[in-house]
């Protein structure tokens, strides 16, 4: 009988001897594997090539070509296919050499076919293992439907939809709203509608968004704008500026790269390093910036500290300096609950003083060891609840760690920086009374999700993370001379980020470091290879996609119809603090944080002042909910570092996808809200508001 798991295995059979290959065919096919064959090595490669078999059994000794160049041969063209070796000359000599050559299996002639048959399903779950670990996807093809769904990172619909939504939103007529807001001139008076636009310091009084943003994109040559005074009022015109239409297509291109850049990496039509370099052609293609404005896009500080994190992280596992670090930070989680219960809110509260994307960078290796480590001794080979638990409350609690004072991250700053263009001032303390209430809790409240809904998911129940992160330092010893330099360079790129971050950025200091680290001879250029560099690309386009948005204007087009719409009770007092963050917290899924808020927060902190609310904590309210950056992978730094580290060591499997963060970050957004709601703005802030 025919067992309907075999009914699209694909196998190839090649051997010289006629008759024995005839009937293995004959007993694969009785058993509902496709099988094909062929008599010598020139024509195996030519079926490999064209009908690409699960499985190829390969006999080692046949003339002309023989087995293990044949083999070579296939490798080159399919590194998925899977290589039974098959022999009649078998020994263990036979089967330490093909073991140099990727041979799934060596398997003696004649060979029972029950053997054959668990050989082939072992070989063709690993197809799978290497499809991923060689980055290759199979779209099946058989129905309409199918080959729309496809799999992930080749998605035929959703690319067909991105591609229509990006047409339509490209050559919708511009909006009036739009239209008008390219078109407004700088006056200089304070609170201003424009005043929200990232370069509204730069542009000239007189000048429109759209004469400033084609004049500094090199696609104007048009005379400088006429000056106006303070509170005159802007002239009619009898035509229409023509600068304003060009940028207002220029706008609505990004709004297109935006909403399909989220799709395709919100469900993996295509790979997420592919996207990004899609936001890149887009940008160039369609005259948003010039090339060379493109790459100084992607080449952000945020995108090189993204690199040296991820680099600086291989230095430190290599070392084994991780599992000492873990027994410090992790050192009371004995059980999931306990993580949950103390690790969770050490980590937001650390992450509100420290630099939260190198506390995700340290830590997140510790949690996969441990994560492998109890699977392996369970004997199972994934445990979708649990890495979900750990690495989703490691990366979210680090999020959320930014409304605890000034110095958890750049959007803290901006929003400082703002407070000052309007003569506004809060102390370190005043920020850190009105912020570092919500860390603690809020983290709870995550760790307490992730705990409740995934705690019947885990397969391994008793979860003793310090004991793993223990059990693998006793492996390694004493610290070595390397572990020392490791700890110096930590040491070291702490300091200077907390110290010349202001100077030299976040990514200046680590690339610092790991140019000591490779003279020390700790990190070599092979293990900086090695990192997922998908991700990096992915930042960097996020990095360019905010870029774009903020200086076309359509950041603030975005963030003002947002407004424009909002009921008249969500526009002073109390729902003005729900509006602005609800509004912020949205648009920083897309955007950096830091960008976000430079978008927003202009616009929301005169809104408080003209509404008679205070506009330091409208201002407040924006910067904290620009933390919550949980939804997509391009959110955060931390985020990104996660979903990097977050791969099967042995199999290359992605054990966080992309569904998971929409998934569980848009729970935890909501949360977030919950929290920032009921706690902050209608709970101690009514006691101790500024």
């Amino acid at each position: 009988m025919t067992d309907k798991k075999n009914k699209h295995i694909t196998v190839l059979l090649v051997d010289d001897e006629d008759r024995f290959r005839e009937s293995l065919s004959r007993q694969l096919e009785a058993r509902g594997i496709l099988a094909s064959e062929a008599n010598n090595g020139e024509d195996a490669i030519k079926k490999v090539r064209h009908d690409n078999p699960n499985v190829v059994i390969l006999d080692q000794e046949m003339p002309g070509m023989d087995g293990i160049q044949t083999l070579k041969e296939l490798k080159k063209i399919r590194p998925e296919t899977q290589v039974i070796m098959h022999t009649g000359h078998g020994g263990v000599e036979s089967a330490r050499i093909t073991g140099k050559h990727d041979v799934f299996r060596y398997v003696e002639k004649p060979c029972r076919i029950e053997e054959m048959m668990g050989v082939i399903h072992a070989a063709v779950e690993e197809r799978g293992h290497a499809l991923a670990r060689n980055e290759i996807t199979e779209v099946k093809r058989n129905s309409v439907k199918e080959w729309l769904t496809g799999v992930a990172n080749a998605r035929p619909g959703i690319i067909i939809l991105g591609l229509i939504l990006f047409v339509c939103i490209a050559a919708m007529p511009v909006p009036k709203q739009m239209r008008d807001l390219l078109g407004t001139q700088k006056t200089g008076e304070l609170g201003e509608i424009i005043a929200g636009y990232s370069d509204y310091r730069k542009m000239e009084t007189g000048a429109t968004i759209a004469q400033h943003y084609l004049r500094e994109s090199g696609f104007s040559q048009s005379a400088s704008p006429e000056k106006m005074e303070p509170g005159q009022m802007k002239p009619d015109r009898a035509e229409p500026d023509p600068s304003v239409a060009k940028a207002a297509f220029k706008a609505k291109v990004m709004v297109g790269v935006l909403v399909v850049a989220a799709l395709f990496w919100a469900t993996a039509a295509i790979p997420i390093g592919i996207t990004a370099l899609l936001v890149g052609t887009i940008m160039c293609f369609f005259g948003v910036f010039s090339p060379g404005m493109v790459a100084k896009a992607y080449a952000k500080d945020s995108v090189v500290f993204i690199f040296g994190v991820l680099s600086l992280a291989a230095a430190v596992s290599k070392t084994g300096l991780d599992r000492r670090i873990g027994m410090l930070l992790l050192g009371s989680s004995t059980s999931l609950f306990r993580f949950a219960l103390i690790f969770a809110p050490l980590l937001s509260i650390s992450a509100a003083f420290l630099s939260e994307h190198a506390l995700v960078a340290f830590i997140a290796p510790i949690l996969m060891l441990a994560y492998m480590g109890a699977i392996k001794s369970q004997g199972i080979k994934k445990d979708k609840g649990l890495i979900v638990m750990l690495l989703l409350t490691l990366t979210f609690c680090a999020n959320v760690g930014g409304p605890g004072s000034p110095a958890a991250g750049g959007r803290n700053a901006v929003m400082l920086g703002i407070f000052s263009d309007y003569g506004l001032s809060i102390s370190f303390g005043d920020w850190v009374k009105m912020g570092l209430p919500f860390v603690p809790v809020m983290s709870l409240v995550i760790a307490g999700y992730f705990f409740i809904t995934q705690r019947k998911k885990i397969l391994v129940k008793k979860m003793n993370v310090a004991a793993q992160v223990k059990k693998e330092s006793r492996k390694i010893g004493k610290m070595t001379p390397d572990e020392y330099k490791a700890a110096g360079i930590l040491i070291l790129v702490v300091a200077l980020w907390s110290t010349t971050s202001s100077y030299f950025g976040m990514g200046g200091p680590v690339v610092l470091c790991l140019i000591l680290l490779n003279i020390m001879g700790i990190l070599r250029w092979k293990d900086i290879n090695n990192i997922h560099m998908d991700v990096v690309a992915l930042y960097a386009a996020a990095s360019a996609m905010g870029y774009g948005l903020a200086k076309t204007g359509a950041a603030l087009w975005l963030a003002g119809s947002l407004i424009s719409v909002l009921p008249e009770f969500l526009k002073s007092g109390d729902g003005l603090y729900i509006s602005t963050s609800f509004i912020t917290g949205i648009m920083t899924n897309f955007m950096s944080d830091g960008a976000t808020v430079a978008a927003i927060g202009p616009i929301t902190v005169p809104m408080g002042a003209l509404s008679g609310t205070s506009p330091i904590l409208v201002g407040l309210a924006t910067a904290f909910a620009s933390s919550f950056a949980h939804i997509l992978v391009i959110g955060t730094p931390n985020n990104a570092i996660v979903y990097s580290l977050a791969r099967d060591p042995e199999t290359g499997e992605q054990l966080l996808t992309m569904k998971d963060f929409l998934i569980h970050g848009s729970v935890v957004f909501l949360l977030s809200m919950a929290v920032l709601w009921g706690w902050v703005f209608f709970g101690y802030w009514k006691a101790i508001s500024l």
